[in-house]
C-alpha cells in the first residue's frame, strides 16, 4: 500500500438523499484510505425510492473544474458515475483524451435502482463511441449492459462492450437473479476465460450499491492492486456494506459503507 493517500477523481451526480452518487463515492474511497476529489456532473431530484429528475451541469464548468484539479494533483484513478447529458460526457471525454494514462473505472448509471432510465440515445451512443475505448473496468448491471448494446444475452452484451475497447467488463445481476438464495456477478475479459462470483442473496433492495462497487474498485486500483484482485476485494467490501445496510426512508436500504468504524 502506498505511503500517501492515493487520489481518486470522481465524476458523479449529487444524491440529496445521501445514499448514492458522489456521497457514496466519498464514503467508499475514505474506507479505502484514498483522498477523494470530485466533480458534480448533475444534480438530481431523488429519494430512496427512485430518481424523479436529473439536472445536468454545464459542460464547460465540468471541464474547468476537472482541469483545475488535474493540473494541481497527481490523480491516480478516475471514476465515472452518472453523467446526465451528452454535453457533460463530451467534457469528460476531453479529460480522458488529455490524461490517457490514468486508469478509468466506469459505472454507467443508465437506470436508477427504482427503475427509471436516466439516459437517452445520444448519450448512450456517445458513451459507446468515445468513453468505452478509454475504460479500464466497466461495471454495468445487466439492464445497463442491455441498454448500452441493444442485446439481450449477457455474454453477447459483454463481448460487444469489450469490442468497444473496455479491458474488463463486470456485469452485476442482483436485481434479475433467478436463484432465490444467491446472486452472481460475471467478469468478462478479451480472449480469456470469464469468472463468475456468487454471493448470498440479501433480503432488501439497496440504494447506491453500484456506486459502492465501482468506487471500491477505483480505490483499490489506486492503492496499487491489480484489476483482478481489486474486482474481487471490492465485491467483498460491497457485500459487507449491504449486509449491514440500514433504512432511512420509505424505499431502498442504504449501504453502510463506514461499517468498519463501528462494532
Amino acid at each position: 500500500m502506498k505511503q500517501h493517500s492515493p487520489i481518486v477523481l470522481s465524476f458523479s451526480g449529487h444524491d440529496p438523499s445521501g445514499g448514492a452518487g458522489i456521497q457514496a463515492d466519498i464514503e467508499t474511497l475514505i474506507s479505502h484510505h484514498c483522498h477523494s476529489v470530485s466533480v458534480i456532473t448533475a444534480l438530481t431530484e431523488q429519494n430512496t425510492s427512485n430518481i424523479q429528475n436529473v439536472i445536468p451541469q454545464q459542460a464547460d464548468d465540468v471541464l474547468a473544474q476537472a482541469l483545475t484539479i488535474l493540473e494541481d494533483m497527481p490523480v491516480d484513478v478516475i471514476k465515472i458515475g452518472l453523467i446526465g447529458s451528452e454535453q457533460v460526457a463530451s467534457a469528460i471525454y476531453a479529460i480522458l483524451e488529455s490524461y490517457p494514462d490514468i486508469p478509468v473505472i466506469f459505472d454507467p448509471v443508465l437506470a436508477a435502482g427504482g427503475g427509471k432510465t436516466v439516459t437517452d440515445s445520444r448519450l448512450t451512443r456517445f458513451i459507446n463511441q468515445k468513453l468505452l475505448p478509454h475504460t479500464h473496468i466497466l461495471t454495468p448491471n445487466f439492464k445497463e449492459a442491455r441498454l448500452l448494446t441493444g442485446l439481450t444475452i449477457m455474454k453477447d452484451c459483454a463481448n460487444a462492450l469489450l469490442d468497444k475497447g473496455c479491458k474488463y467488463v463486470l456485469i452485476t445481476n442482483a436485481d434479475e437473479s433467478p436463484d432465490p438464495k444467491r446472486v452472481s456477478n460475471t467478469l468478462f475479459r478479451p480472449q480469456e476465460p470469464l469468472s463468475t462470483y456468487y454471493w448470498d442473496k440479501l433480503p432488501y433492495r439497496y440504494h447506491g450499491s453500484g456506486c459502492t462497487l465501482s468506487s471500491s474498485i477505483a480505490g483499490l486500483i489506486a492503492q496499487g492492486l491489480d484489476p483482478l484482485a481489486a474486482i474481487d476485494e471490492a465485491q467483498h467490501f460491497t457485500w459487507n456494506t449491504l449486509e449491514k445496510a440500514y433504512k432511512t426512508g420509505k424505499g431502498q436500504h442504504n449501504p453502510k459503507r463506514l461499517f468498519w468504524m463501528t462494532n
